[in-house]
């Protein structure tokens, strides 16, 4: 019985060494999504400037980026200018402005000009919940079937767009070509 009360914390250390061992070879800026490879979630939304309601079959059709941003974001503020730049290039954006005051996104893309095709208001903030948001920004990456392919956490500036990004936009858009 003794032998048994030896055993036991040693086999404790040993998982414990065993979890450790596994966390350094994480990468703590990951941030995995749940909803890569599913349908994006149902929603029935208007837009921030409220002349229609949106659901998820307005995403379908070409493949996008799905851009999670706040009036209260100030890191939407640096990146806002470089997705502006993306829309002119047409590159498609869908906006959903998370979790905010109507009046002051509808000031912001007054000031900042609007790069998105649809603009969904998601004040309570359910769709972000559906869809895994950590905070703003955020950008989902769809394909024409309306399916999440990929996730961007943070500022999407023209850097990360070139090196990161920009081939992954490609493949979608090249994928859904006939």
């Amino acid at each position: 019985m003794k032998r048994w009360l030896m055993v036991v914390p040693l086999a404790l250390f040993l998982l414990v060494a065993v979890f450790l061992y596994r966390g350094l070879y994480l990468d703590p800026a990951e941030l995995p999504s749940r909803m890569i490879g599913k349908p994006f979630p149902a929603f029935n939304l208007p837009t921030v400037h409220g002349d229609k309601t949106l659901t998820q079959a307005d995403l379908r059709g070409k493949p996008a980026l799905v851009n999670v941003w706040a009036t209260w974001c100030i890191s939407c503020r640096v990146e806002h200018p470089v997705l502006n730049k993306l829309a002119e290039k047409g590159v498609v954006i869908y906006g959903i402005n998370y979790k905010d005051d109507n009046a002051a996104a509808l000031k912001w893309l007054a000031e900042f000009h609007n790069p998105y095709q649809l603009d969904i208001r998601d004040e309570d903030g359910n769709l972000g919940l559906n869809l895994g948001v950590y905070g703003a920004p955020e950008t989902f990456f769809i394909d024409a079937k309306g399916v999440i392919r990929d996730k961007y956490v943070g500022v999407i500036d023209e850097v990360v767009w070139r090196d990161e990004l920009a081939a992954k936009y490609q493949a979608l858009v090249d994928e859904a070509k006939p």
